[in-house]
């Protein structure tokens, strides 16, 4: 498959399964390719790899532990290979740090275990792989993280979870200030409840936590994977470029 040199490049963490590969998929109809990551379920990064390709996009999968930074260094030099043998590139155009896990736990029992996971998946790796690809990354390109609705309001049992992501969204205007001499602009979008196996599963499986959940919209209903993968195509998209430093919450107006 011949790509144009222009053709932007997107690198989704997590980009395998969820609301990674629904913006994979967004991503590629607007006409970028796509380099994934996925942890160890190589057959849904490949499905996610041919879709991709079926819609005349180019896609690559390499494998990536956001919690362990000791590989960032090596996923780095897998990213600049790939992109000189696929594309004949030096540097892709957008960072999107999708990749992660849910735990839920209340407050007064949340183990140190479970925490340092939490903040390794969701906040030191984040922290640090950026910091390893934006060499990779070219000027005037885009980063975009991804927090949670549970940043803003309080359900019990999301306490760790919800402050790796409050982090996420203080490092996110450090970066666009520090990035903004090379023109990158940093921004992060914050999902509400959406219908995946995230967590279990629970938003989409759990009638009852649906409807409370709808009834708690302003939009009347639960997010689904489309309506965040197309707002991280909105977000990257050239039209949005002057779009810097801001949280962007897509939730349909929860708890208003």
């Amino acid at each position: 498959m011949s790509t144009h040199p222009d053709t932007p490049i997107a690198l989704i963490t997590g980009g395998s399964r969820g609301l990674g590969r629904n913006a994979a998929l967004a991503l590629a109809a607007k006409g970028n390719d796509v380099i994934l990551t996925y942890r160890s379920r190589r057959d849904e990064a490949d499905a996610a790899v041919a879709e991709i390709a079926a819609r005349g996009r180019r896609a690559l999968a390499l494998p990536l532990d956001v919690a362990d930074s000791t590989g960032f260094d090596a996923f780095a030099a897998q990213v600049r290979e790939a992109l000189r043998r696929h594309w004949q590139r030096e540097q892709f155009d957008y960072l999107l740090n999708n990749a992660g896990i849910g735990i839920h736990a209340g407050y007064a029992d949340t183990t140190p275990a479970q925490f340092d996971e939490l903040v390794n998946i969701h906040f030191k790796g984040p922290f640090f792989l950026t910091q390893k690809l934006l060499p990779l990354i070219r000027d005037g390109g885009r980063i975009l993280n991804v927090s949670s609705g549970l940043a803003r309001f309080a359900l019990p049992g999301y306490a760790a979870y919800a402050s790796m992501k409050g982090a996420m969204e203080v490092l996110t205007r450090y970066q666009a200030r520090e990035m903004g001499t090379r023109g990158i602009a940093v921004n992060i979008i914050a999902p509400g409840a959406i219908e995946t196996d995230f967590g279990g599963g629970a938003v989409r499986d759990n009638a009852q936590l649906n409807a409370f959940i709808a009834s708690q919209t302003a939009l009347g209903r639960v997010g689904l994977p489309d309506d965040i993968g197309d707002a991280i195509a909105q977000l990257l998209a050239p039209e949005s470029r002057w779009i810097n430093a801001q949280r962007i919450e897509v939730s349909g107006g929860m708890f208003l």
